[in-house]
């Protein structure tokens, strides 16, 4: 057994990377193990010296590691080289950061003492996906081995050049032997290690369906778990907000990383009162992006992953159609190699239509009007995913409260698409996940939050 990586630029085979056997696994898991018991006992800064390194060698290597994630899932070359500044940045802050955040707290006793530690779990088993193949990894990996774990990096089968480069990575920026290891393993071969008394916790990027099936086995053993799953995004666009911006914000937020984002902008639920404008605006706008070779520096959207990817979003968007939706824009698969689709746009949409009740991992823009803010709030909850949203008024109090108290999400941002941000916690609610990632919160998921108490 095998993964097999293609160019999603034309459709060619990149190259076979086999499967390790169940011994090899064993093996390196073992390897991990024992390098996290020593690394546990260094001090947080001799820890976070090593993530500063690391971000040294991300910048060191910035054009080489894009190009790489380029071929493998077709990301934008010049969205590659930002991806890996912000893996830099994401070293930078934790390494300036992490060890405050693992300090010890003290709690205020009437005698003796007591306080509040933050010691390691001990091997975290890092699930991740395609679509931001090194963020998504470094921002997991880094906090959980700052604060003293191991990590098993089980990444996506169409980016394993992407694993292996982020093991020499590692290694280059001086972390120990075994600490962070890559494993090519199939579906099974993960459902062990999840059950694996070796690993202590789990941290999952990917589907609800795989978030539902992971979660099921690790509550089965009782193990500290993280999921970022799906989302199906909402922008409210109000009547009072200013629709150039909001229209660029939202054109963005829809088609970064040609719209294969968990956060990307999916349901645009604009009021009815200037829905014709916002909606003329945005066509005019799309119309103009650049779609092609994903390593041209001019491209604004490259090929989708995968064919399988491509086709599904393609039939959710004939099923769409079918079911009465309006297409101003795109909507078919070009006559042409790789796994290109058009960037699209869809109105005149309604509860029951995939395009509304299903996740669209593409460059897909689905506007949907509301006659008041009510309704729209009503529109943007009525999902059961809760990864991100925004919200576009100039009325900045407006706008901060709906974001605050009424929107079911994670993330809410005002007159702004929806981004992650190593300051900033990062995660879901409903179907979109649990746990957090990133901030100080991402570093205390994966600790044992540990009482000493001491009498004099």
């Amino acid at each position: 057994m095998e993964f097999t990586t293609i160019n999603p630029a034309d459709g060619t085979l990149l190259r076979r990377y086999p499967f390790q056997s169940p011994d090899a696994v064993d093996a390196a898991v073992a390897e991990a193990r024992e390098a996290q018991r020593g690394w546990r006992l260094l001090p947080p800064e001799d820890r976070a010296a090593r993530v500063a390194a690391l971000g040294l060698e991300l910048r060191s290597r910035r054009r080489r590691l894009a190009e790489i994630m380029t071929i493998e899932m077709g990301k934008p070359l010049r969205e590659a080289v930002a991806e890996v500044e912000k893996c830099a940045l994401g070293c930078d802050y934790y390494s300036r950061r992490g060890p405050g955040f693992l300090r010890d707290e003290s709690v205020e006793m009437e005698d003796g003492r007591g306080y509040v530690a933050f010691r390691p779990l001990g091997l975290v088993l890092a699930i991740m996906p395609w679509n931001f193949p090194l963020w998504q990894v470094v921002r997991a990996s880094v906090p959980a081995l700052l604060a003293g774990n191991g990590v098993l990096l089980k990444h996506a089968p169409n980016v394993p050049r992407c694993a292996l480069e982020l093991v020499d990575l590692f290694a280059a920026a001086g972390f120990p032997r075994g600490i962070f290891t890559n494993l090519f393993i199939d579906l099974p071969a993960t459902g062990a290690l999840v059950e694996d008394e070796r690993v202590q916790a789990v941290t999952l990027t990917g589907s609800t369906r795989a978030g539902r099936a992971v979660a099921g086995i690790a509550g089965s053993q009782i193990k500290s778990c993280v999921l970022e799953l799906g989302g199906s995004d909402p922008y409210i666009v109000l009547e009072d907000a200013d629709l150039e911006a909001a229209v660029e914000a939202c054109v963005v937020g829809r088609l970064l990383n040609g719209g294969q984002s968990c956060i990307a902008a999916k349901r645009l639920i604009v009021h009815e009162a200037v829905a014709d404008d916002f909606t003329d605006a945005l066509v005019r706008r799309m119309a103009g992006v650049r779609v092609g070779d994903p390593l041209a520096e001019a491209t604004d959207v490259g090929p989708l992953a995968r064919e399988d990817l491509r086709d599904h979003l393609a039939d959710q968007v004939r099923r769409t159609i079918a079911a009465g939706a309006t297409c101003l824009l795109g909507g078919r698969v070009p006559d042409a190699p790789g796994w290109y689709y058009p960037v699209t746009v869809l109105t005149d949409l309604r509860p029951g239509m995939p395009a509304c009740d299903e996740e669209l991992f593409g460059p897909v823009a689905c506007v949907m009007r509301a006659d008041s803010e009510e309704a729209a709030i009503r529109m943007a909850n009525d999902t059961p995913f809760g990864l991100g949203a925004a919200v576009f008024t100039r009325d900045l109090a407006r706008g901060e409260r709906i974001a605050r108290d009424e929107i079911e999400a994670g993330s809410c941002f005002v007159n702004d698409f929806v981004k992650s941000d190593p300051r900033l916690p990062f995660g879901g609610v409903k179907e979109s996940g649990f746990g957090r990632e990133l901030s100080g919160f991402g570093i205390r998921e994966f600790v044992n939050v540990k009482t000493v108490r001491v009498m004099d």
